[in-house]
């Protein structure tokens, strides 16, 4: 142990470090995880984690990320297009047609959020009252309609 104030000794690493090189690992894609054997789209799903905890939807696909896309419909229950991981949902025996639905378009891509420019900070922004919320725009809601239609 010593004084204080000494430097603990480390052992001496013997050899040449500089001439070894490591191998890189090559980027393996990630595959999406397997579904659930009663997941099929068209099924109807309760959601058992978030903001529509209990509340029943219709499976429509999986995402490349292994995300499910479900909807309420939002005409009848409120749930919007949303992407749920199937660790939060128990699958249901019941089963919804779907046909004439298209939702070839949805995809991971159309769930994210528009970067914004940082503004300079000054006293007037920090203590303002309103404060800039957030809208879905208009023409992703009338594209949910759009594919909501069949399922209605």
């Amino acid at each position: 142990m010593g004084q204080a104030g000494q430097q603990r000794t480390r052992q001496r690493q013997y050899g040449n470090k500089k001439g070894v090189k490591t191998v890189s690992k090559t980027a393996v894609a990630k595959k999406a995880p397997a579904l659930k054997k009663n997941l099929v789209p068209g099924s109807v799903l309760i959601l058992l984690a978030g903001k529509f905890r209990g509340r029943r939807v219709v499976f429509l696909k999986q995402l490349e990320s292994g995300l499910l896309l479900v909807t309420g419909p939002y005409a009848i229950n409120g749930v919007p297009l949303r992407r749920v991981n199937q660790r939060y949902c128990i699958g249901t025996s019941t089963k919804v047609d779907l046909k004439g639905a298209d939702y070839k378009s949805v995809d991971d891509k159309y769930f994210a959020r528009a970067a914004e420019k940082k503004k300079g900070k000054s006293e007037e922004a920090f203590f303002s009252a309103e404060s800039a919320k957030s809208q879905m725009p208009q023409e992703k809601k009338d594209g949910q309609k759009k594919m909501e239609e069949p399922i209605v």
